[in-house]
């Protein structure tokens, strides 16, 4: 008797092993990226919070200073001029950018197009071009006395311009670097989107009689809106941690016009500020994110 119920269990507890194991497998694959979020995002974002509040140089031990470092930021006209810069780049740089990565998007998937492939390919050389080399034929190609952009406007008869070292066009100069070097990233993004417009959608507006900028005025930006909030959104993080290009090409002149938010972080970090610079880094975090939120809003609103 004894032992036919002990036959009886023995199924009953394997089954319960196999259930127990199937309810545990999904958690042991979420596992790694857990621990990876928590290691090298959650726990660095808490750490530079606590780091805000003291002063520290990267030894010995640090003194506890409270919200000093956030208010010597926040009546700092550098801190304030840094985000103004960052403000104009963005201006300059993100709607330009969405324009013209659009309308390439557009171009480049059509499938009458010939040598789609090598267009795309070359679209994207300029964004896996290291940025350092960039900056560096920027530097050589907008010289003043010797760069080939004045060259060709002398064939014309027009003076020089000082591209790099006068606070009218350092602005412009850098944000056509930038545009340069990410519109590659922002037209595979686009054709993503573009991809998933089912062609009926194009067919039946052709048969309305509807032009293609009517087509791409009514269908295809409402259609891709998601995805230009998304470029929106990670272009907006990037301009303001912009720190390599202005850091090569200008070294944040002439007269701090092109110190962006990002540069002036890297300032306090290179005095050994690191309080400070900590307290910066989440100011800024601050600001994408309430930028971040109020661009989702405004795309909720919309929709």
């Amino acid at each position: 008797m004894t032992t036919r119920v002990a036959r009886m269990r023995r199924p009953y507890g394997r089954n319960r092993r196999a259930l127990r194991s199937r309810r545990l497998a999904p958690y042991a694959f979420v596992l790694p990226f857990v621990v990876l979020f928590l290691g090298f995002s959650v726990y660095p974002l808490v750490y530079t919070f606590r780091l805000s509040f003291t002063s520290w140089s990267g030894s010995g031990a640090a003194r506890w200073v409270g919200w000093d470092n956030y208010t010597y930021l926040l009546t700092n006209a550098g801190f304030w001029s840094s985000l103004a810069n960052s403000a104009v780049l963005w201006l300059l740089i993100v709607p330009a950018q969405l324009v013209v990565a659009l309308l390439a998007a557009v171009l480049l998937n059509n499938a009458k197009l010939r040598m789609r492939g090598f267009y795309r390919t070359t679209a994207l050389v300029p964004f896996v071009t290291p940025l350092v080399a960039m900056a560096q034929v920027w530097i050589v190609v907008f010289d003043t006395e010797y760069g080939a952009v004045n060259g060709a406007l002398n064939l014309f008869g027009l003076p020089d311009v000082d591209w790099l070292t006068s606070t009218t066009w350092a602005k412009p100069t850098l944000a056509l670097l930038f545009v340069w070097k990410t519109t590659g990233f922002a037209v595979v993004i686009l054709l993503s989107g573009l991809q998933s417009i089912p062609a009926s959608v194009y067919e039946a507006a052709e048969l309305d009689g509807a032009s293609r900028t009517r087509q791409l005025v009514s269908i295809t930006v409402p259609l891709v809106r998601r995805v230009i909030m998304f470029l929106v959104v990670m272009q907006t993080l990037a301009v303001f941690q912009m720190f390599a290009e202005p850091f090569v090409v200008t070294d944040g002149g002439p007269y701090g016009s092109t110190t962006t938010a990002g540069l002036f972080l890297y300032n306090h970090i290179s005095r050994s500020d690191l309080g400070t610079g900590a307290a910066n880094s989440f100011l800024l975090v601050v600001l994408v994110m309430a930028l971040s939120l109020l661009f989702v809003r405004l795309l909720r609103e919309r929709e």
